[in-house]
């Protein structure tokens, strides 16, 4: 975990010295909110909004979401950053999934601020808007679906684009 801060920790240094840093405080201030805790119910106590980005492993996230279902609140909203899993995969079954959504960000993130905001069949409507609210405070610029479709929309546009590039290089 101490690897990971060091890494988080000199990225975030490198984007000040840029002039790429977002937000009103300081490197130093935003890695002074940055603690590691081992104990997943500590981690999220207090947690309005808990945003999975583990990767892409099925079974390793609905581990991860079965584990959070247990000990969040019914005002906390469960996302995920998959790219590619549907939220029927992920949250079906789950006590909470009516506050369960994927919140599938472009890579990078820090750059491109486009974010897909996909329902799971049973999540409620204020989860969306919720997360959509979010979204837009922290700078995002999300896009929501009705509902979930394989692949998402940016993966398929995304496709569509690299496979003509390979065309064309062809």
């Amino acid at each position: 975990l101490n690897v990971c801060f060091v890494s988080v920790s000199k990225q975030t240094k490198q984007l000040e010295e840029s002039g790429f840093l977002k937000g009103a405080l300081s490197a130093e201030q935003q890695l002074a909110l940055i603690s590691i805790c081992t104990d997943l119910k500590a981690a999220v106590e207090g947690a309005t909004f808990i945003q999975e980005c583990t990767p892409e492993n099925l079974e390793l996230k609905k581990k991860i979401f079965g584990q959070l279902d247990l000990i969040v609140g019914d005002n906390v909203i469960l996302s995920s950053s998959t790219s590619c899993l549907l939220p029927s995969k992920l949250f079906t079954g789950l006590k909470h999934v009516k506050q369960c959504i994927v919140s599938h960000p472009v890579n990078p993130p820090y750059f491109v601020p486009l974010v897909e905001i996909v329902p799971h069949p049973e999540t409620d409507a204020s989860t969306t808007e919720r997360t959509y609210a979010l979204m837009k405070k922290i700078g995002q610029s999300p896009v929501k679906l009705n509902r979930e479709i394989e692949g998402f929309v940016l993966n398929r546009l995304q496709y569509a684009v690299i496979s003509e590039a390979w065309r064309l290089v062809g």
